[in-house]
């Protein structure tokens, strides 16, 4: 892990993004997958986790059995020939990851693999590879690959329920979102660096919807400057984590959105916390970053990270 690489490659997504909208828009990978699926089984660890999380919730809501489940699991869904097993792993030799798939590989389920690396030994056990197209993440932390997961997710999503949506012309305004934080980074940063260094650590609040974002965020601030921090799901917030605000520094970065908006911010309001908010304005939040499309949900979900992400860059790098 190299903290300059990593902001290179964080740098690099917007150029990224742009690639990975050719590539689905020649081809959907997606088509390639057996009739007859009715359940989705997604395992990962980490990132892929998250990001299957939403997918997996986003399926349920259009009628799919879809669940997300941690690859390190004893035991999961049985096989079976309608069930389509999704591993999800950049690197394609995740321990937990090849294990959990060697349970399904070769039997009546189907395997459909996302990695960024085709011929990993993850690739090798599955029936249809589907790439990450997100290129080398040379500072050894999972950012690019995140997001085309994401994307990628979105993809299976439209192709599995007939529904009619652009992803290459989504993953397009991702880009351009992705370059307008970059663009005016020197604008934002420096106050997002200065609200969110507290002496407790940092805490990430989105909706369930999204809460992929707030989990790779809290990742992102513990796997790269080694700062405390945890990710909560905002309607949740009431019930497990406004605790925090009335014995810490507490210092939140909020992804808006919930119908539960309101209801956290009124105890941040009534302790004194501290808020960033990241695509939209709140309420008594201390500020908000803005950013190019971000009243688009799908856009949010596939570019909102990045906040945290340079936030934790620059912590780490020691800038």
């Amino acid at each position: 892990m190299n903290p300059e690489l990593h902001l290179s490659d964080l740098l690099a997504k917007p150029e990224a993004l742009r690639r990975l909208a050719a590539a689905l828009t020649e081809d959907d990978p997606f088509l390639a997958l057996p009739e007859g699926i009715t359940r989705v089984l997604f395992l990962g660890m980490g990132s892929s986790r998250y990001a299957a999380g939403v997918a997996a919730l986003r399926l349920r809501a259009a009628g799919v059995d879809a669940y997300a489940d941690y690859a390190s699991a004893a035991a999961t869904y049985p096989a079976g020939r309608d069930t389509l097993v999704v591993p999800i792993s950049a690197t394609g030799a995740s321990g937990e990851t090849l294990d959990a798939t060697a349970r399904y590989a070769g039997g009546p389920s189907p395997v459909a693999a996302l990695t960024n690396a085709t011929s990993s030994p993850l690739a090798e056990a599955a029936d249809l590879v589907i790439p990450m197209h997100a290129g080398e993440e040379r500072g050894g932390v999972a950012c690019r690959t995140f997001q085309h997961t994401l994307a990628l997710l979105l993809l299976m999503e439209a192709t599995l329920t007939g529904r009619d949506r652009d992803v290459p012309a989504l993953v397009r305004r991702a880009a351009e979102a992705t370059s307008d934080l970059l663009e005016r980074a020197d604008a934002w940063l420096p106050q997002a660096l200065e609200l969110l260094d507290g002496p407790h650590g940092v805490y990430t609040v989105a909706p369930v919807e999204r809460l992929s974002s707030a989990e790779q965020s809290a990742l992102m601030f513990r796997e790269g400057p080694r700062r405390p921090a945890d990710a909560c799901e905002t309607g949740d917030w009431s019930h497990v984590d406004v605790y925090l605000t009335k014995t810490l520094d507490y210092r939140a970065l909020l992804y808006p959105g919930s119908r539960y908006d309101d209801q956290a911010m009124d105890w941040v309001r009534r302790r004194g916390s501290t808020v960033l908010t990241v695509g939209a304005e709140v309420p008594d939040a201390t500020a908000a970053v803005r950013y190019r499309h971000d009243g688009d949900p799908e856009v949010a979900l596939l570019t909102e990270t990045l906040v945290a992400e340079l936030v934790a860059a620059h912590w780490w790098s020691g800038r």
